[in-house]
Formats: structure tokens, sequence, C-alpha cells
């Protein structure tokens, strides 16, 4: 069985382990690392700065999947916007109801605080993402683009 539930400073090391997995998982092991990763999460989740929550899917108390957010305001009808910004489960754990058990924790999560939305975007080329989406009754938003400052850009327009 998969339960889910709200990380705590308690799972850092268990969300270290996960940020890892994604990294190695989008970048390869070029690019992993499971010191940056112990970093990452320790300078950035559960400090004052950050706005991200974790939701945690575990099956005997081991964490196999993770989606972050952030609650948003303003959104219609004077609610909010749960926004899903990773979805991810370790390869052991897919197809087996990890995603579908993190999506519903976040929308029984933005029904509890008055949202009216759950949105989160897909890489086109992620074809195994947009099928999922799809199983689950998910609806594309064409009307919305997508921009991006980054990198170089980024600092540019910053100074």
């Amino acid at each position: 069985m998969i339960a889910t539930r709200l990380a705590t400073p308690a799972d850092s090391s268990a969300l270290a382990e996960l940020f890892y997995r994604i990294d190695l998982h989008y970048f390869g092991p070029e690019r992993a690392s499971r010191e940056a990763s112990a970093r990452y999460v320790a300078g950035n989740l559960f400090q004052a700065h950050c706005g991200v929550q974790v939701m945690l899917a575990e099956r005997e108390n081991i964490a196999i999947g993770l989606a972050t957010f952030s609650l948003l305001y303003p959104a219609p009808e004077y609610g909010g916007q749960l926004f899903m910004k990773d979805l991810f489960a370790i390869p052991e754990a897919r197809g087996g109801g990890t995603g579908k058990a993190l999506v519903k924790a976040l929308a029984r999560h933005a029904m509890e605080h008055g949202c009216k939305r759950l949105d989160w975007t897909a890489e086109r080329g992620n074809a195994d993402a947009m099928a999922f989406y799809r199983s689950i009754g998910a609806s594309i938003v064409a009307d919305k683009i997508y921009y991006r400052f980054a990198g170089e850009a980024l600092k540019a327009f910053a100074a």
C-alpha cells in the first residue's frame, strides 16, 4: 500500500536521495551528486525563503516518490491554485500507483486549502508523463504559454 504525507525537516535525508534520483533520471550520472542534493535540500527546503512543500509517497515507510508544489494566490473565484512543480517516482515504483497517489494527495490538499485549480507543466518530449496525465483524466491547457528567463538572460535582466 502507498501512503502519502507532507514532508517535514526530519525527511531531509530521504528527500536528498529522491532529489539525487531525479537528477540521475533527467541528467545522468555525470551531473547527479548525492552530496550536492543533500546540500541543496539543507539550504533550500524548509527555509524561510522557500515557498515549496513536498508530498511524499511511501511504501512500508520507505520514500518511493514525491511531488513538489506551492499554493498560489490569487486564483479565480477568490480561491487558490495548487501548482505542482515536479512529480517523481523511483523506477521500481513506476506503474504501481505512486504517481496517481501523489496527484490525488495534492488534489485533496488543494481542496482543503480552498484551491479551485491544480496545475502543472510537462516537457513536450516526455511521452510517459503525458500518457500518465491523460490516463488520470487531466486536461491540457492550450491557451497558456510558459515563459522563462534562464542563465545569462536571467542575470542580464536582473541587472
